[in-house]
């Protein structure tokens, strides 16, 4: 029970501190947030005035509830005390609805607390109103529902192509419509249910009471309603017993315990125990407390804590799955499954997005990471108590943590400092989505989610591809967080499909910003995992191995045709390019094809730039001069270790320029113009 300890540590610790900027979504006990779609004003006297649709930027809405309504909707009837959908809170549902009506239930739980000693005005102005049952016809006269025939409309998808069916409780279905251009803006707000049914007996009421004393109308902003309802709870017959959290005796103690987490239709919980028939509790106990028992207090002050966690940005979200990490003391973290873009974010400037490679960029990656993380050292101490979490769901209805460490604040800076510096490469992420104009070049190390990508291209983008990526990011938080070695199978998969660079799409410029990518991912994760090697991210000239010479001649060959390419105005890709997969199983007889296949593109060069020409010659010679007996010929396959000099190799080309008689590197002007100098 550790987790649930942390997170009402967390909750006691965050409340009230205004330095927190989302602090207010942090539910009060007794609360709830649900996201309401239609505002409804009425006075004093429960008199309506009017009513008007929620937008989406604004339908978060601080909602009383029971520990029944908060727990047992999907099982029951359960309605909230005060705010609730018009299946629950419409008199006049039946009259128009296409279901049964829970308007009994909702009215016979507000009345008593509208009657009791702790009766607020705007409970007493609601119950007055509703008792009227207008709702659903007040409503039909602003124009806010969808009205058929009298009749709620009922909207279902038949297909793919956004298309949907009209309805009207058993009628036959109308021809179909297309939902973006025909269908009234309160069905637009509804989300489609797991049937594909949009039905708007969901529609969500909140209220507001307008009268001459108060300043406040909104009955989710007014603290003397949040007071009355809490008076008014506790007043409430409870189980009392001792609650394995906090260590007290006596307490209320929860016998349900809340859902929706992860979205406002999450119906899986992380505490049940409904196992009453049957082999009740496989025999061990009676009842449920017997195993444990929690407060209503802690467990509702926990679920806030973690749903609040988890709709903050700094949660990584893949469907059902959720990795979530925080201080208990509310303070700011970094965010684990982030690539090192998004974790410097701001502090990238403008000449950081350069890949040059003169010298260890990784000094200057380095400078800047330090001196973001100093920031975090700065208001978290050594002692500070992090904690991350993973949850995921196989059913609706059951939720496991399947991930969970307790770090030290000092133990968990450590741990990202050290996946970022070991696993850090030059990044191509091709443009921006958002920004066309935007390149996303950088050094760092990728988001468990791009290894993902990597190593398993677009499968991670089917439909059901969603598990194989949550499993690949769930393998590689302990990488992160506790400083295992990534998976070998997975370092593997990744140099494997960026040797494979004919399988990418090409653009129509000739570019491959795919494999650009996996290129950059494939050559960090190699990198990373085998840190021993002291690999920098820089030409190493003095690097004398098989595969990273074998890796260097690759560039240079393909430095050769592109350049010869580039004169005679083609666009198309180069036999080494071509080649990569077969290089990387066996470089040795590869080698021999991709040699005698430049001839051509030699003679073309040396038309044009005989200078240049001899430059290429004498890196060639030097690397095949730079070979230990007998392993030029080895045709072996080669290591990731031959994408490391590939990559660093074709950079450094890139950088430099052929000026009498030898390699210069290239001004910002013609790195801009790529001048082609020679030494004539």
């Amino acid at each position: 029970m550790s987790w649930i300890q942390k997170l009402y540590e967390t909750y006691d610790a965050c409340t009230g501190n205004d330095q927190i900027l989302d602090i207010d979504e942090l539910c009060p006990v007794g609360y709830s947030v649900q996201n309401a779609h239609v505002e409804v004003v009425i006075d004093q006297k429960g008199n309506f005035r009017r009513a008007s649709l929620i937008e989406k930027n604004n339908a978060k809405t601080l909602i009383p509830v029971t520990e029944k309504s908060l727990t047992g909707r999907t099982s029951g009837i359960a309605p909230h005390p005060l705010c609730d959908s018009l299946q629950y809170c419409a008199g006049d549902y039946e009259k128009y609805g296409d279901r049964q009506s829970y308007f009994d239930d909702y009215l016979k739980q507000l009345e008593p607390w509208a009657s009791s000693e702790f009766i607020h005005k705007k409970v007493k102005a609601v119950y007055d109103y509703v008792s009227k049952k207008t709702l659903i016809q007040d409503l039909l006269d602003t124009k806010l529902l969808f009205e058929k025939d009298g009749k709620l409309a009922v909207i279902e998808k038949i297909d793919d192509k956004k298309k949907v069916k009209v309805t009207a409780l058993n009628e036959k279905v109308v021809p179909m419509i297309a939902e973006s251009e025909t269908l009234p803006p309160i069905i637009k707000l509804l989300a489609f249910d797991d049937k594909g049914i949009k039905n708007q007996a969901k529609v969500f009421v909140r209220w507001k009471v307008e009268s001459e004393d108060s300043l406040c109308s909104e009955t989710w902003k007014d603290k003397t309603l949040f007071d009355a309802w809490g008076k008014y709870l506790s007043s409430f017959d409870s189980i009392k017993g001792f609650c394995y959290v906090t260590g007290k005796h006596e307490t209320e103690i929860a016998q349900k315990h809340p859902s929706k987490l992860r979205s406002g239709r999450d119906g899986a919980k992380l505490i049940s125990s409904n196992d009453n028939s049957g082999f009740t509790y496989l025999g061990r106990f009676m009842f449920a407390n017997e195993a444990a028992s929690v407060s209503s207090e802690v467990t509702q002050k926990a679920h806030s804590a973690l749903r609040w966690l988890i709709g903050r940005k700094q949660a990584f979200r893949s469907g059902d799955q959720v990795f979530v990490s925080w201080a208990t003391s509310g303070k700011s973290i970094p965010n684990p499954c982030v690539n090192s873009w998004d974790f410097l974010g701001d502090d990238f400037q403008v000449d950081d997005t350069s890949t040059s490679q003169i010298g260890d960029v990784g000094q200057s990656f380095a400078l800047r990471f330090n001196k973001k993380l100093a920031g975090f050292k700065a208001s978290i101490t050594d002692t500070e108590n992090i904690v991350v979490m993973g949850l995921d769901s196989a059913t609706p209805g059951r939720m496991a943590i399947t991930f969970y460490r307790e770090l030290t604040g000092s133990e968990f800076l450590e741990r990202i400092q050290k996946w970022h510096s070991d696993f850090a490469w030059l990044q191509n992420y091709g443009r921006d989505k958002n920004d066309k104009k935007k390149l996303i070049l950088f050094q760092g190390a990728p988001a468990p989610k791009d290894i993902a990508w990597c190593a398993y291209g677009s499968k991670v983008e089917w439909k059901n591809g969603i598990r194989l990526l949550n499993a690949t990011v769930e393998r590689l938080l302990p990488s992160i967080i506790d400083a295992r070695p990534v998976p070998r199978d997975l370092v593997e998969q990744c140099v494997r499909r960026a040797s494979n660079r004919s399988s990418f799409k090409q653009e129509k410029d000739g570019s491959k910003p795919e494999f650009e990518k996996c290129l950059g991912i494939a050559c960090s994760l190699f990198k990373g995992f085998h840190n021993e090697r002291g690999y920098i991210m820089a030409l190493e000239e003095e690097r004398n191995s098989r595969d990273y010479l074998y890796g260097r001649l690759l560039a240079v060959a393909e430095r050769i045709e592109s350049m010869a390419l580039y004169f005679a105005g083609e666009k198309r890709e180069t036999t080494a390019a071509r080649l990569m997969q077969r290089f990387a199983d066996r470089p040795y007889s590869t080698w021999r094809t991709i040699e005698t296949s430049l001839a051509p593109y030699k003679a073309r060069i040396n038309a044009k730039a005989p200078g240049l020409l001899s430059g290429y010659m004498e890196l060639l010679d030097k690397l095949c001069c730079q070979f230990q007996p007998n392993e030029f010929t080895n045709d072996t396959r080669l290591s990731g270790e031959f994408l490391l000099a590939y990559h660093c190799q074709r950079t450094w080309l890139n950088d430099h320029k052929r000026e009498r008689g030898q390699w210069v590197l290239k001004s910002a002007e013609d790195a801009e113009n790529q001048n082609i100098d020679d030494e004539e």
